[in-house]
């Protein structure tokens, strides 16, 4: 079995897209075919793409998108909250400083 592979943008393009109170707003495709995080098109919203290739059941696939967001953004994984969007795609996370 292969090793799935994460795919990261630069950190600094990532924490341009925090908005002054420390929200994050995020897209997540679960059962993706490899972990990925996305950024937005030129002059789409600042929406970021993450995708994780863990199922959506009991809240793991918001776990796996946490995580990959901390490691990401080289933070701990309890400094990232998910506000809102609990069982939606379009969700919102507290970065903390």
């Amino acid at each position: 079995m292969s090793r799935i592979k994460n795919s990261f943008p630069p950190r600094e393009e990532l924490e341009r897209l925090i908005d002054a109170h420390g929200h994050l707003t995020i897209r997540a495709t679960p059962n993706a075919g490899a972990n990925d995080i996305r950024l937005p098109a030129d002059g789409a919203p600042a929406v970021l793409n993450v995708r994780t290739t863990v199922t959506p059941e009991d809240g793991k696939a918001n776990d796996a998108i946490l995580a990959l967001l901390a490691k990401a953004l080289g933070r701990p994984r309890s400094a990232l909250t998910l506000v809102r969007g609990a069982t939606a795609r379009d969700k919102v996370v507290l970065v903390t400083r």
